[in-house]
């Protein structure tokens, strides 16, 4: 066998690096046998980011407002058999209950600032209400909004106006049908009311009743202006008095459609769906047709309180019915 010659001179030129190497062996066995560190040991956040969402139609700057989600049982209160239900949820990934958006829009049209709807304030669970700290983080203050414009008064749309009895926006002219404010501000409507249907009313009233004495609340009966730049136009049946807002700058539209649906994934395919919040379901069901039909005809853009946030996008006709086209996100301001 062949034995390779080390000379004195080569041993003494390897010494250095053998006794690296054997520095190195010794200091993994010694890492090897300590604890392990880890830098991901953070605690978990469990917190979104500020849910506010912001776009400019035309000269106006529009501020998409998440109130929060709630756990909606729409198995239960969608008027469907509940294979099509779910699968309709299947399809898109989803199930019952469902984690459901409620949004608000704010409008600063230059020279008013002007919300549509208020979120639920305490009305509808710990996980709504979210409101007022929104507006802050978007940059606004309650009592710089002039003009309040609800599209119909079911708690989670009216109960951030009044939370504890006080004028969470003490500037604002609130602004709704007249319809609607007969039926729920009537006390002989909520007494004759079924005993689960009784809640509404009494929000709405907790909600409405400090702005009417103090003359902050006005009614309108038909189609018009409310503020300038900003339309309503009557969509009586999922309530009394539910009205849409129309939105318009330069020629840029955007319909607020308040509660004409509720259940994207499902109602969308099929929008002869109704839901049991809906006060006439056969009213409710040819208002959502007629409006969706002319909004996918026209292509402006919608904003919705249900779908998911910040609920802006666009309809398709799709045969018998709709898809939607959900606004593509922007970091800047356009």
């Amino acid at each position: 066998m062949f034995t390779p010659k080390i000379s004195q001179a080569g041993w003494t030129r390897r010494t250095p690096v053998l006794r690296q190497l054997a520095l190195s062996a010794c200091l993994a066995v010694a890492a090897a046998s300590l604890p392990t560190v880890s830098h991901a040991e953070a605690p978990l956040q469990k917190v979104q980011a500020p849910g506010w969402y912001r776009m400019m139609l035309g000269a106006f700057e529009v501020t998409a407002i998440n109130d929060g989600t709630v756990d909606l049982p729409v198995d239960k209160l969608l008027h469907a058999p509940p294979t099509t239900i779910a699968q309709n949820l299947k399809k898109h990934y989803l199930a019952a209950p469902l984690e459901t958006s409620v949004n608000a829009f704010l409008i600063n049209t230059g020279s008013r600032l002007v919300l549509v709807d208020t979120g639920a304030g305490g009305l509808f669970g710990p996980t709504l209400g979210r409101l007022a700290a929104q507006i802050a983080s978007a940059g606004y203050k309650p009592e710089q909004v002039d003009d309040i414009l609800i599209t119909h008064m079911h708690p989670d749309h009216v109960g951030g106006l009044s939370p504890e009895g006080k004028l969470a926006f003490p500037n604002a002219t609130i602004h709704v049908d007249q319809a609607d404010r007969d039926f729920w501000m009537s006390k002989a409507n909520m007494d004759a009311a079924p005993a689960d249907k009784k809640g509404f009313f009494q929000g709405a009233q907790a909600s409405l009743s400090a702005y009417e004495a103090a003359g902050k609340l006005k009614t309108f009966n038909a189609d018009g202006e409310v503020v300038p730049g900003i339309r309503s136009q009557a969509t009586h049946g999922h309530t009394a008095g539910h009205a849409i807002y129309l939105v318009e700058s330069q020629g840029k539209r955007l319909t607020l459609i308040g509660d004409l649906i509720h259940v994207a994934s499902v109602q969308l395919e099929s929008p002869q769906i109704t839901i049991g919040f809906d006060s006439d379901e056969k009213q409710a069901r040819a208002q959502r047709l007629k409006t969706f039909q002319q909004l996918a005809k026209e292509g402006s853009l919608v904003g919705a309180a249900h779908f998911p946030f910040p609920g802006l996008g666009r309809l398709r006709s799709t045969g018998k019915g709709f898809a939607w086209e959900a606004v593509n996100y922007s970091s800047q301001v356009k």
